[in-house]
C-alpha cells in the first residue's frame, strides 16, 4: 500500500459543539489500530492542543495525543519563525494561540509590534481592538489565524473572528493576510508537520468553503463529510467537488479506491 495520511476537521467531523458525532471514535480507533498516519486540523487558535486531546477524550475518543493535533496558532507561530525570526507581536487572542507564538520566539509587546496578530478570544475588548488598529496605522503588519465566520445563532457569546477581522481592516485599511484554512499556508505547513507529500494527503471536513478548497489549492484528496455546515442539497452547486462525499466518517472504510 502506498503512503498516505489524512488532515480531519475536528468540529462538524468528529464532534458537533459538546456531542460526539456517531461513529467518529470507531472510525479513530481504525487510524490508530491500521497505524494511518493523521492529525486533527483546527482553524480554532484559542485552544491548546492538551486541551484539544482533553475534549476528544471526555467525548469518549481515546488514544490520540498532542502530536495528532495541528491548530492555525501553531501554523502562525511556524510561519513567523520561518519568516521574520525574531520579532513581536501584539496579541488579540488567548491559550494556545499565545503559547504557540512564545514557543517559537515571538516576543509579545504592548507597544511597536512588528505584527498585530488576531485569533479568536472571550478575553480582549474593543479598547484592545483600537489600539491594534492604531498600530497597523502605525506601520504593523496585520495577520488574521483565521477568517472563520460567526455561527449567527440567538446567544452567541463570540462575536466571531471574520467579524472582528473586518472590523479591523475597516478601521486601518488594510486586509488581513489570513494563515488558517483554507489557505495554502497552513495545508502547507500541516503537510510538512505530518510528514506526507500533498499527492499523499487526503483532507476530510465538513466544510466545502475552507475544507474542501483547502485541500484542492493543494493537490490533496478530499473528503466532504455531511454531518457538519455542509447541505446535502447544495453540493452541486459549488464549481469545484470533493473527492468523496459521506454522510460521516463513520462510512470511511479503508483502503480507499486511489489508495
Amino acid at each position: 500500500m502506498k503512503k498516505h495520511g489524512l488532515m480531519i476537521d475536528m468540529d462538524g467531523v468528529i464532534y458537533a459543539g459538546e456531542e460526539l458525532i456517531h461513529g467518529s471514535d470507531t472510525f479513530v480507533q481504525r487510524l490508530l489500530d491500521q497505524k494511518i498516519p493523521f492529525t486533527f486540523l483546527s482553524n480554532n487558535s484559542s485552544r491548546s492542543r492538551a486541551e484539544a486531546v482533553q475534549k476528544l477524550e471526555e467525548l469518549g475518543i481515546k488514544g490520540v495525543s498532542e502530536d495528532h493535533i495541528y491548530t492555525s496558532a501553531m501554523a502562525t507561530a511556524t510561519f513567523l519563525k520561518d519568516e521574520f525570526p525574531g520579532c513581536s507581536a501584539y496579541v488579540l487572542g488567548e491559550g494556545g494561540l499565545l503559547k504557540s507564538l512564545e514557543h517559537a520566539g515571538i516576543r509579545l509587546v504592548d507597544k511597536k509590534p512588528d505584527f498585530v496578530i488576531l485569533g479568536e478570544g472571550h478575553e480582549f475588548d474593543l479598547k484592545m481592538v483600537h489600539q491594534g488598529v492604531d498600530m497597523i496605522l502605525d506601520g504593523a503588519r496585520f495577520i488574521a489565524t483565521n477568517r472563520d465566520p460567526t455561527p449567527r445563532k440567538p446567544g452567541w457569546n463570540n462575536l466571531g473572528i471574520a467579524a472582528t477581522a473586518a472590523m479591523i481592516e475597516e478601521g486601518c485599511g488594510r486586509d488581513a493576510f489570513v494563515i488558517g484554512k483554507p489557505s495554502p499556508v497552513m495545508m502547507r505547513l500541516a503537510s510538512v508537520y505530518l510528514g506526507l507529500k500533498p499527492e499523499e494527503t487526503i483532507m476530510i471536513g465538513d466544510t466545502m468553503e475552507t475544507d474542501i478548497i483547502g485541500g484542492l489549492y493543494m493537490g490533496f484528496k478530499t473528503i466532504l463529510v455531511l454531518s457538519g455546515i455542509a447541505d446535502k442539497k447544495e453540493v452541486n452547486r459549488y464549481a469545484y467537488k470533493a473527492g468523496l462525499v459521506v454522510d460521516s466518517v463513520d462510512q470511511i472504510r479503508f483502503p480507499l479506491s486511489w489508495w
